[in-house]
């Protein structure tokens, strides 16, 4: 049996991980992050949820800790986050905040308590076996949260368990329900714990971190076809605010902040049957030049199969959308992921 500690979120995932660790005859402790000092609508990261998780670490017999790891957030976060915006890039902070803070400082952390790992209620699985660590999708294929997991090593990965991952989303909420936890029927958080959308949202936020400058949108052949009102706040792929240029849906395909421009195109334009990433890491062994891997490219999207050429370059084998710079770009073979980087 090991000492586990599990980042107990104040939702339904992390309370069932914490239940199912304890009556597998765990030492477990739970610990609640607080991560987000500001105001917060998205169900994630409020006062609330680290009550919610206060109270079924009490119904469950376990000891909780709350972590102040607001200097962290901001500085691996939230400032990256607005730094990446106002460089035209488009960032994923929830990735970055699994990267730096729950597999991070928290990790970290844990081992200086002496906890032997770390448990979340990611729905993905993690296991061992003499090829070293692996992580692979979860059962309920609706819920997979792999893709954000999707940045871990072997050494976070070695110390990783993820109870809920061999369950379905209903399985978690009937366990819950029959223990009678209070998160039993709470609804998933959805959004970004930063972002308010009651209180304008992205442009507010960053509006008042930045400088947002109007733009000029141009055609691929670089006539003039419109403005938009910040550039900063535009992202590849997107289509809202930016008709004009003829018949047809436009679709940002570059962004110059510096240039104070956007880039349209036909939805052919957004096109692409190759990738650069970069900033690669990898579960287990890097990846040799030829390997064929999947690539998915947003939390739910569906996998493509590419040819991985050694060095950051992903060959598509048919086209997909351009993926926006910054976005996280993940590779499996099926289920396994293999690795990540991020898109430029």
């Amino acid at each position: 049996m090991a000492r586990v500690l599990v980042a107990m979120s104040g939702g339904v995932d992390s309370s069932v991980a914490a239940a199912v660790l304890r009556d597998e005859g765990h030492e477990v402790v739970g610990a609640t992050m607080k991560l987000w000092g500001g105001s917060s609508d998205s169900g994630c990261c409020s006062v609330a949820d680290v009550e919610d998780a206060r109270r079924v670490a009490q119904q469950l017999g376990l000891a909780h800790h709350v972590f102040n790891l607001t200097d962290d957030f901001d500085s691996h976060v939230v400032e990256p986050y607005v730094a990446a915006h106002a460089g035209g890039r488009t960032p994923n902070p929830c990735v970055e905040c699994n990267r730096h803070l729950k597999f991070g400082s928290f990790l970290r952390r844990a081992r200086q308590l002496g906890f032997d790992a770390i448990a979340t209620g990611h729905h993905a699985r993690a296991g061992g076996g003499s090829g070293g660590p692996t992580l692979r999708r979860g059962v309920d294929r609706a819920k997979d949260q792999s893709y954000v997991l999707s940045m871990l090593g072997p050494a976070q990965l070695g110390r990783l368990r993820l109870p809920v991952g061999e369950m379905t989303k209903d399985e978690v909420r009937r366990r819950a329900a029959a223990m009678g936890l209070r998160t039993a029927a709470k609804p998933d958080s959805q959004d970004v714990c930063f972002i308010m959308a009651t209180n304008g949202g992205r442009e507010a936020f960053l509006g008042e971190r930045i400088p947002l400058h109007p733009g000029r949108v141009v055609d691929t052949g670089g006539r003039v076809v419109g403005t938009v009102p910040a550039v900063e706040l535009v992202t590849v792929g997107q289509r809202r605010g930016l008709s004009g240029g003829g018949s047809g849906r436009r679709y940002a395909i570059a962004v110059d902040v510096a240039g104070a421009t956007v880039v349209t195109g036909t939805e052919r334009e957004l096109s692409v049957d190759h990738l650069d990433v970069g900033e690669l890491t990898w579960t287990g062994a890097p990846l040799a030049a030829g390997a064929d891997v999947e690539v998915q490219t947003s939390a739910h999207g569906n996998p493509v199969p590419a040819v991985y050429d050694g060095g950051g370059g992903l060959c598509l084998v048919e086209p997909i959308r351009r993926v926006a710079p910054g976005q996280t770009v993940a590779l499996y073979a099926g289920d396994e992921v293999l690795g990540a980087g991020i898109a430029h």
